[in-house]
């Protein structure tokens, strides 16, 4: 499967905050720990194991045995949860959202650059152990943004959301009524032996699991459970009971608040978006039925839109008895995080990195070990038959990700039999208005004014002449412009990058397991490009 690739610049979908950082520009040093290149991973192994506490490993690895029971477990798998009792074992984590059917096509890049990371560690550093992770985001509560997945360019809803989500954490939504959404599914990708399998997967997750968490473990144990992943489900008591001085600092001190709050402000000055803003408490309050903010006033606190209220002697007592209870939200999960796993690494997305960089001031605070933050690796994935599309077409791999607009009249100027560009008019006209310029101030300069008018005037009009005429060469080249935007359409669904759109079945029906191993040869999470994979060629 041969590969190109183009800087992430050059796709024009990534922000400027996530470019200066790949590019480690000095005024973003302060924002983390270590850029993540190989050699750099000897000093963050020492400071983890040094800061960590070592021992949470057995609650760790007794809360993963648990969650894996009835699970067809790896070897590999089994391998790497017992060596996390290792003080010599570190991990390298992702997190991702229990989207329904896997969701968009990045959840497998998110995991799949984590497993590679770890097998490069291990061949740098062989006398540890590096386990990936994919941290599940059981405890979140928009259901909206996991409901629906794409497939063949139709949308796939579980409905009756107001019968099961409220605003419950979605990890313990009950999976009735995904036989459903599983019947359109199979339905969508029709017979064969890939597509079998897919329905056996997703099959077994939804129909045969009782809960979104359940289901969404044994779905990425089928998919990745040969390569080691380890899946985490962090709500367990055993591990929130770590956690009790970070979120008393939370409720009492106001630290995560007064450090991001900071932190906001140099990277505001810098000109870049904020990701996330934090709130005065980081916290929301998790039973079975709800997952509602955590507010303070006048000394007392309360469940936003509840009954429940404590006072501060009486919130206390409620986290050291039931610390499962506090939830974190995305200001506190990273956190929560590094503060139970013995982590070296993040692998997100660049709206994550961005949140991430807000937070290290925090963690030196609650003096927890910083992660280094590395992006996942994006791909776009076409088919011999695109490819040879496009190279029909006369289109670069550069000017496939244009605006469509863009690219269309960039098209029809080069394949036009007639000049459409009026530049060296325009040209010519300025240069003509120079010498009424000068004239004008040589007689009368209130004459001006009225020169740059008629000059404005007759650019305007070179410009309305030079869009009509582009226009009546689109209607003359039809059908190059409609095989343009077809193809585009195909690779950018929803005008969006496909790996933000499209579901991985797509492929897996055509490609199979060699999809998966292809995607794992050609994905490096420390080169920093984005990869265009060309499937079905020689």
């Amino acid at each position: 499967m041969p590969a190109d690739c183009i800087s992430y610049s050059e796709t024009n979908y990534f922000t400027p905050l996530i470019l200066d950082y790949l590019s480690e520009r000095k005024e973003l040093n302060e924002f983390y720990n270590r850029f993540p290149e190989i050699e750099n991973f000897d000093a963050q192994i020492k400071e983890k194991k040094k800061n960590y506490d070592h021992h949470i490993r057995k609650d760790l690895v007794e809360v993963l045995n648990d969650q894996y029971p009835e699970l067809s477990i790896s070897e590999k798998t089994k391998e790497n949860i017992d060596s996390l009792a290792s003080e010599k074992t570190f991990t390298v984590v992702t997190g991702h959202q229990l989207n329904l059917f896997t969701g968009p096509l990045y959840f497998l890049y998110k995991i799949i650059s984590t497993i590679n990371l770890t097998k490069q560690l291990k061949d740098k550093y062989p006398e540890n152990e590096f386990v990936p992770v994919y941290w599940m985001a059981t405890e979140d509560h928009d259901f909206e943004e996991i409901n629906f997945f794409n497939l063949n360019g139709k949308k796939f809803k579980w409905n009756n959301a107001d019968k099961r989500a409220g605003n419950a954490a979605v990890g313990t939504l009950s999976t009735e009524g995904l036989d459903e959404v599983f019947k359109l599914f199979s339905a969508e990708i029709g017979g064969g032996e890939n597509a079998e399998f897919l329905k056996s997967v997703f099959e077994k997750g939804y129909l045969e699991h009782d809960d979104l968490s359940d289901a969404t473990r044994f779905i990425a144990n089928e998919l990745f459970g040969k390569y080691g992943l380890v899946i985490v489900a962090a709500g367990d008591k055993r591990l929130k009971k770590h956690f009790i001085p970070y979120v008393k600092n939370e409720l009492i001190e106001r630290v995560s608040h007064k450090k991001t709050g900071e932190t906001i402000e140099k990277i505001n000055s810098l000109g870049y978006n904020i990701q996330v803003n934090p709130r005065e408490i980081n916290l929301f309050y998790l039973t079975e039925d709800i997952r509602e903010r955590i507010i303070e006033r006048d000394g007392n606190y309360f469940v936003h839109e509840t009954e429940i209220s404590w006072t501060k002697k009486e919130i206390l007592n409620e986290l050291n008895e039931y610390p499962e209870r506090f939830s974190p939200n995305v200001m506190l999960r990273p956190l929560y995080q590094e503060v139970i796993l013995p982590n070296l690494c993040y692998i997100g997305g660049g709206g994550e990195l961005a949140y991430w960089l807000e937070l290290k001031s925090y963690f030196e605070a609650e003096n927890i070990a910083f992660p280094m933050l590395l992006l996942r690796n994006s791909a776009l994935l076409q088919t011999a038959k695109q490819n040879d599309k496009r190279k029909k077409l006369n289109i670069s791999i550069k000017e496939l990700f244009l605006k469509q607009h863009e690219l269309i009249n960039r098209k029809v100027r080069k394949i036009s039999d007639i000049n459409i560009d009026f530049s060296s008019q325009k040209e010519h006209l300025v240069e003509q208005f120079a010498e009424m310029y000068m004239l004008a101030e040589q007689t009368d300069e209130s004459f001006l004014g009225a020169v740059k008018a008629q000059e404005v005037k007759q650019l305007k009009g070179l410009d309305h002449l030079e869009k009509r005429l582009l226009k009546a060469q689109k209607r003359k080249l039809k059908d190059e412009v409609e095989r343009i935007t077809k193809l585009q359409n195909e690779l950018f669904p929803n005008r969006s990058l496909q790996e933000r759109q499209t579901n991985f079945s797509e492929f897996y029906v055509e490609y199979g397991d060699e999809m998966i191993e292809k995607l794992m040869k050609e994905l490096d999470p420390l080169e920093s490009n984005f990869k265009i994979l060309n499937f079905g060629e020689e």
